[in-house]
């Protein structure tokens, strides 16, 4: 458009099919906001992001010569983006349309009167129109890209993610911080709901993700270092050494010369393993690692071997090495939640275990009877919601004040799981569940409800501010027996005592303490620590920050069918962002004029968004100046420049005045 060309102004109201309509009366808006100047065209319609609406409006461009656009609609977050591609459909510039939420901000919070939104609604949309009037055609800002993604975490999620973007042609680095891949998969024995085996699943993804060109894996490697932009991201990663070399043969040996025991971790400390170790049979990669905080470098393990030796180190000598990529996956994930000294009597009585630890006991037990602490298990009770659904007052809030008020999801269902699992191969003993809810909500995971109902899994239901109470069994003569006792609200209340010879508490899950990760990548985590998306239905798997993406359960509590579609997710997100070797973005940023500009050096001041705005010379002399891609369009820089030379493009400060002139104006058209 012409810079001279005279603002032809379309404007739509929608009912957003009665959403708006049933509040504000929308022909009487049409009505009004014909009458301002530069409207060429004011129409109304049932549901403009249909293909009947987008069409209208295309035919109106070319009809009416439109340059200009203002639709009033539902939120711009939900439709923004599908009428600027109308718009461009239509040969428009989109920067010239601008949208306008009479949803949300009239509709939905002014029900009771009609007239006061109506009338609402004529000034929100002819401020929209004054915008417009002042829009100028911008362009997106394009970058380009490197064809290489950066995935943080080597679980179940990181390898999806890595396999998925890898077999698009993309180069993939993965970095785990262990030293071995799989993450929490590899401690499962079976899958639900499918029953698959579980490390037989996570076994053949890891070798179609090693297998693969693309992909290059570091494991005990971190980030810690991050600069750069979307599509040109300056990555540093350290890695801690090994120990073992590569093509070691004499594991074995060497693992048996060691003389130091730990709790191993794998079994959650139902085993111990040695300072130098592999995870499991089986595990990736196969070579050991020295356990550093564990290893007084003796020298014990190089006894008896020979020839070999020097492909042994008992030094940590971390290196750091950097990357370019133009993305990033944070495949982070999830630590289960560690019950407080004395909850449900853990810590004080060796019979209180969590789930996690029966899932490995149940793992390492023989087929005849369950044993534990030399003991046969004839009664044990299962306890829901530990560590999850918390109250402020009744339970004990983690470091940082806040208790886990959120639903971790996957327990309640692993619970039933390890119950049928359990009367399967134990069928003497007695089961009982004490719940809060049982929240079984995945396809196929009501059946182990129903399963376990038929299996005579005595279910007990209490509320949450009365939690059941775990102490010694006064009849147990000294076996450790325990008495689980609560008010059964399935039974009226009735308190009942059940004696057990072990409880199971299901524990929840909690966000891995990743704080370097969200300083460095500049990621906001939610309310319950976990990371947060932009929209959780329309950019589910985003972040605010351009090219960084989520996946698995850094976002939140997921089975793992759910954390592999949630990579799969990022990964398409990466593939369409990299694949073209070019990025766009946004053009709403900051602008210099330099005219005005003395380079007091206030916007770099106030900037939070690192590069985006600095100080260097221009024509001789010193200057502010604005790296678009680093830009956040926040306008902190525009509040504290002293002469008003920046401005942002898309939402200038003559915009906004002339939008505060509208909704204030005297003279609006009155249609009764």
């Amino acid at each position: 458009m012409s810079e001279k060309e005279e603002p032809r102004v379309g404007v739509y109201t929608c009912h957003c099919g009665g959403n708006i309509s049933d509040v504000v009366r929308c022909e009487r808006v049409m009505t009004a906001l014909k009458k301002l100047d530069n409207v060429v065209v004011s129409r109304t319609d049932m549901s403009m992001c249909s293909d009947a609406g987008q069409a209208m409006v295309e035919a109106d461009i070319a009809e009416y010569g439109l340059n200009r656009i203002v639709i009033g609609a539902c939120s711009p977050s939900l439709h923004e983006q599908t009428f600027r591609g109308t718009v461009a459909r239509a040969g428009l510039n989109p920067y010239l349309y601008h949208h306008v939420g009479i949803r949300e901000q009239n509709s939905w919070v002014h029900k009771d009167d009609r007239e006061g939104a109506t009338q609402k609604a004529i000034r929100l949309m002819a401020a929209g129109i004054a915008k417009a009037r002042l829009l100028d055609p911008l362009e997106p800002i394009r970058l380009s890209a490197k064809r290489h993604a950066l995935i943080i975490g080597g679980g179940i999620a990181g390898l999806r993610a890595a396999w998925d973007i890898a077999r698009r042609g993309i180069q993939v680095t993965l970095i785990e911080k262990s030293p071995f891949l799989g993450g929490h998969m590899a401690q499962l024995e079976s899958v639900f709901p499918t029953g698959e085996a579980a490390r037989g699943t996570l076994h053949d993804l890891i070798d179609k993700v090693t297998g693969h060109p693309n992909v290059t894996i570091h494991t005990r490697a971190e980030l810690v270092g991050m600069s750069g932009y979307v599509g040109d991201y300056q990555a540093t990663i350290r890695q801690q050494s090994r120990g073992i070399k590569e093509g070691f043969t004499g594991i074995d040996k060497l693992i048996e010369n060691c003389p130091l025991e730990v709790p191993d971790e794998f079994n959650y400390g139902l085993t111990k393993r040695k300072a130098i170790y592999t995870a499991y049979p089986g595990c990736y990669p196969p070579t050991p690692a020295v356990d550093w905080e564990n290893c007084n470098k003796c020298g014990d393990c190089l006894k008896s071997l020979n020839g070999e030796r020097g492909l042994i180190s008992l030094e940590n000598e971390p290196h750091d090495f950097d990357l370019t990529v133009g993305a990033v996956v944070v495949a982070t994930g999830f630590r289960l939640y560690e019950p407080a000294q004395g909850e449900y009597g853990y810590g004080e009585f060796p019979e209180v275990i969590t789930l996690a630890q029966l899932i490995r006991l149940l793992a390492l037990n023989g087929e005849k009877e369950l044993v534990w602490n030399g003991r046969t298990v004839h009664n044990l009770a299962f306890i829901h919601c530990v560590g999850s659904r918390q109250i402020d007052g009744i339970n004990e809030p983690q470091p940082d004040g806040q208790v886990n008020n959120y639903c971790s999801r996957v327990c309640c269902t692993a619970t039933l799981h390890a119950a049928n699992e359990l009367r399967e191969r134990f069928p003497a003993i007695n089961l009982y569940d004490f719940y809060e809810d049982i929240r079984t909500y995945g396809r196929g995971h009501e059946e182990y409800y129903t399963e376990a109902s038929k299996n005579m899994v005595r279910f007990l239901r209490f509320h949450d501010d009365e939690l059941p109470r775990v102490t010694p069994d006064p009849y147990a003569n000294g076996t450790g027996a325990l008495l689980v006792t609560a008010k059964d609200y399935l039974t009226w209340g009735q308190e009942i005592d059940a004696p057990v010879d072990l409880v199971v508490l299901a524990t929840g899950v909690m966000p891995n303490p990743i704080d370097d990760i969200i300083k460095l990548l500049k990621v906001s985590p939610g309310t319950d620590r976990f990371l947060l998306e932009v929209h959780p239905k329309l950019r589910p798997v985003e972040t605010a920050v351009p090219g960084v993406v989520l996946a698995g359960t850094a976002q939140g509590p997921m089975n793992i069918q759910e954390s592999c579609a949630a990579a799969s997710a990022a990964a398409a997100k990466v593939a369409v962002l990299l694949g073209q070797g070019r990025v766009e973005l946004e053009p709403f940023v900051a602008h210099v004029d330099p005219d005005r500009c003395d380079g007091t050096g206030e916007c770099v001041t106030v900037c939070a968004y690192e590069d985006a705005i600095i100080l260097a010379g221009v024509n001789g002399a010193t200057k502010a100046v604005v790296t678009p891609a680093n830009c956040a369009g926040c306008g902190s820089c525009v509040s504290a420049c002293p002469n008003q030379a920046i401005d942002l493009q898309g939402w200038s400060l003559s915009q906004y005045e002339a939008m505060l002139d509208a909704i204030a104006s005297d003279s609006l058209p009155v249609v009764a």
